[in-house]
């Protein structure tokens, strides 16, 4: 492996996570992974597999306690987190 690529990947799954935080700070009420996805370009996919690259991304951030999901699949930042304030 390369270490220099896995780095760079890495780098640049958490600048997609803090945009992702930005979206859903502008949006207190939620989003849903289709709305993330389409307004970060990020959506398309695979026929019948779209939302992958945004949800993969979703659930890393709620693995981290950035965000939650409610039963309408409506995404927001975690309130009273402290990591949901600082990018």
């Amino acid at each position: 492996m390369n270490p220099e690529l896995y780095t760079r990947a890495q780098k640049a799954m958490a600048e997609l996570k803090g945009i992702i935080r930005e979206l859903l700070s502008e949006h207190p009420n939620g989003l849903i992974n289709a709305e993330i996805g389409r307004a970060l370009g990020i959506y398309g996919g695979h026929k019948r597999q779209e939302g992958h690259i945004s949800r993969t991304l979703l659930e890393a951030l709620h693995n981290e306690g950035i965000v939650t999901q409610d039963a309408k699949k409506i995404w927001r930042l975690r309130v009273n987190s402290d990591r949901s304030k600082n990018p």
